[in-house]
C-alpha cells in the first residue's frame, strides 16, 4: 500500500471506527448513570420494607465514582462496574449469525457493564484475599440494544439482542434478578483438605483483618461450570 493510501486509510479508520467507539462509550456511560438511579430507588424500597422487620439487616446503595456502584444486601455485595473501553463480540459468537448484525456490523460493538458478587464481610473486615464472582455482564451497543451473559437465569433471560433496549423497566428487572440470584447463592464451607494448613502471618492477622480466603464456592464447582 502506498504511503498516501495508508494515510487515507488511517484517517478513514479514525473518522469511522474511533468515532463509533466514542459514541458507544458515551451511550453506555449515560445509561449507566440511569442504571444508578434505578438501583438507588429499588434499594430504597427494599430497605424501607426489610429494615422495619429486623434492624440488623443492612440494605444499602453506595456510589463509588462515575463508573461503579454497589448494592449491599445483608451478607452480600453486588458491584456494578462500567468498563471504559468498547469491545467487539468474538468472531465465533452466535450474534454474528443474526440479520440484525449482518445488516450493520457496527451493531456488534458494545460497551460492557460487569457485575460481581462478594461477601459483605470481605469489605467489612478488609479480607483482601477473599474471592468474588463475576455473576453477569451486560453488553450495550450504539442503538441501546443489549444482551447479557451470566450464571443461571441471567445467562438466558435477556438474550434477545435484536429487540430489547436497555430501558428503565429492563434495568429494574435485571436488578431484581441479580439480587435474587446472589441471595440464593449460599456460602459453603470449603473441603477440609483445602483449609487444613495456614500460615503464622494469617493467624496473627485475624484480629485486624482476617486473611484466610473465603468465597461462596471456594473448593466447590457448579454443575454448569464443568
Amino acid at each position: 500500500m502506498k504511503e498516501k493510501d495508508l494515510l487515507n486509510d488511517i484517517i478513514e479508520t479514525i473518522c469511522s471506527k474511533s468515532v463509533l467507539k466514542q459514541n458507544i462509550f458515551t451511550n453506555t456511560t449515560e445509561q449507566f448513570q440511569e442504571f444508578k438511579k434505578v438501583a438507588f430507588h429499588l434499594v430504597d424500597t427494599i430497605k424501607e420494607r426489610v429494615c422495619t422487620t429486623d434492624n440488623r439487616l443492612v440494605i444499602d446503595y453506595n456510589e463509588k465514582g462515575k463508573y461503579e456502584f454497589r448494592i449491599k444486601v445483608a451478607g452480600d455485595v453486588l458491584i456494578f462496574h462500567q468498563h471504559t473501553n468498547v469491545f467487539k463480540f468474538d468472531e465465533n459468537h452466535s450474534i454474528w449469525k443474526t440479520s440484525y448484525i449482518n445488516d450493520d456490523i457496527t451493531r456488534g460493538y458494545c460497551g460492557i457493564i460487569n457485575i460481581y458478587n462478594f461477601l459483605s464481610d470481605s469489605f467489612k473486615y478488609n479480607r483482601i484475599n477473599d474471592a468474588g464472582y463475576l455473576v453477569g455482564r451486560i453488553f450495550l451497543n450504539k442503538e441501546n440494544n443489549f444482551t447479557t451473559e451470566g450464571k443461571r437465569k441471567f445467562g438466558f433471560l435477556y438474550n434477545d439482542f435484536i429487540n430489547q433496549t436497555f430501558d428503565k423497566e429492563h434495568m429494574h428487572n435485571i436488578l431484581l434478578q441479580l439480587i435474587q440470584q446472589v441471595l440464593d447463592f449460599d456460602l459453603f464451607a470449603p473441603p477440609y483438605e483445602a483449609v487444613k494448613e495456614t500460615s503464622v502471618y494469617e493467624i496473627k492477622s485475624i484480629g485486624d483483618a482476617i486473611q484466610i480466603k473465603t468465597g461462596k464456592r471456594l473448593g466447590f464447582q457448579f454443575s454448569d461450570d464443568k
